[in-house]
């Protein structure tokens, strides 16, 4: 008689455990797949962006403000946030 009653016990803690790894295969392709829970960018103002100093990439290095880039004529910006 105990066996049975073993077998019960062991098909509920099956099914617990099969919900829970659905749920967390359901949680996992929502997550990965939406940005549900992400906070939103912050746009880039344009004076903020004339204040950045760039450095060029010859051997003799300048550094100078981006603002510089369009003040004569116009520039394409592109603004790229690096995690650290």
């Amino acid at each position: 008689m105990s066996f049975l009653s073993d077998i019960g016990l062991f098909t509920m803690g099956m099914w617990s455990v099969g919900l829970g790894a659905l749920g967390a295969a359901v949680t996992g392709i929502v997550l990965a797949n939406t940005d549900l829970f992400l906070s939103k960018p912050e746009k880039a103002t344009l004076e903020f962006l004339e204040e950045i100093e760039l450095k060029t990439l010859e051997p003799e290095q300048r550094t100078f403000k981006a603002g510089e880039l369009w003040k004569k004529n116009g520039a394409v910006i592109m603004a790229v946030r690096r995690p650290g």
